[in-house]
């Protein structure tokens, strides 16, 4: 079996994809500092606590796991705070991420799945998005990713590190077993704001934004269900592993849907009514955020087969009413 570190781990994506990882046959490494994990998300291989800005003991962890590649999903990820707080962003994700790519390189692990996100493009309104597209930033969170992925091709030319740079837009769902799930703390993701507003564990759903140049007034997403996200990562493993060139693709299913569509589609999956009030706009916040890109599909075979509102909410509901990992 292979080990594969998993940067994030504990984390919502993180943890789908160790699971996936470990049916594939890999040994995932989690290396989580649980700032924003859980330990009782990593349950298909070995865990080591540490920070990304800790050199030595990444230079441990390369040492004593020798991976052969790294999954780096390890990142703080909510667009607000990255606008009051930009100086978290730039050190935790760049700077984490700087001193992970140098201790790879020392210690001979050539290759990397990057977790970056589609808010490095910016406000770019009614443009369909593919990985040509200009990057423009509005929020420090994006800029940050957008750096990371520069190094990462600085990083190939002077060390040949290959790399598999995703773009993906807003992941969502959860383990259909129910095994691991989206909690975050604070929460900040719009489905399990939602479902907590049904199950009565929040007085109601704030709409941030009703003003927005879009059908209905409020955000337009392109929603991916996290299974079909950490499956593209396995793939975009496969295609290093390969020796393939280096490449971006970005995750999306190139449909998108409004924030009162998915309310819609939660008070049909739930039976319930969904408590909301409508709130003003957030800092950061693009009106209309969609993929038009069929790169992955093309030459990765990747297909969002889960990927439709009502099967990711239907598996967050499931996740939901099945326990947290904060008991």
């Amino acid at each position: 079996m292979t080990n594969i570190l998993v940067t994030g781990g504990a984390g919502y994506i993180g943890s789908h994809a160790c699971k996936v990882l470990a049916a594939a046959g890999h040994t995932p490494v989690t290396y989580d500092n649980l700032s924003t994990g859980w330990a009782d998300a990593v349950r298909f291989g070995p865990f080591e606590k540490g920070d990304l800005t800790d050199r030595n003991r990444l230079d441990q962890i390369f040492a004593a796991y020798q991976p052969a590649a790294v999954l780096h999903f390890a990142a703080l990820s909510q667009v607000g705070e990255s606008m009051r707080e930009p100086g978290l962003y730039w050190h935790n994700n760049v700077a984490g991420s700087l001193t992970l790519l140098q201790a790879a390189v020392q210690a001979g692990c050539d290759k990397i799945v990057f977790s970056s996100t589609c808010a490095t493009y910016g406000e770019q309104d009614k443009v369909v998005l593919d990985e040509e597209s200009p990057q423009n930033p509005i929020n420090a969170y994006g800029a940050s990713k957008r750096a990371i992925e520069d190094m990462l091709r600085d990083f190939e030319a002077a060390h040949g590190l290959q790399h598999v740079i995703f773009r993906y837009f807003n992941v969502a769902g959860a383990d259909p077993e129910a095994e691991v799930g989206e909690y975050h703390r604070p929460e900040t993701h719009l489905i399990p704001l939602m479902l907590d507003a049904v199950d009565g564990k929040r007085d109601a759903l704030t709409i941030f934004g009703t003003d927005y140049d879009t059908p209905d007034g409020t955000c337009i997403r392109d929603y991916v269900h996290v299974m079909d996200l950490v499956e593209a990562h396995v793939l975009g493993l496969d295609w290093l592993q390969e020796g393939k060139d280096s490449r971006v693709f970005n995750l999306g299913t190139g449909t998108g849907f409004s924030v009162r569509e998915v309310i819609e589609q939660a008070a049909a999956v739930t039976g319930r009514d969904v408590p909301y009030l409508e709130g003003p706009r957030r800092d950061g916040d693009c009106s209309k955020l969609v993929s038009g890109s069929s790169r992955a599909e093309a030459e990765l075979g990747w297909r969002p087969r889960h990927s439709t509102p009502d099967r990711m909410i239907a598996d967050a509901w499931r996740w939901h009413q099945s326990g947290h990992y904060e008991k």
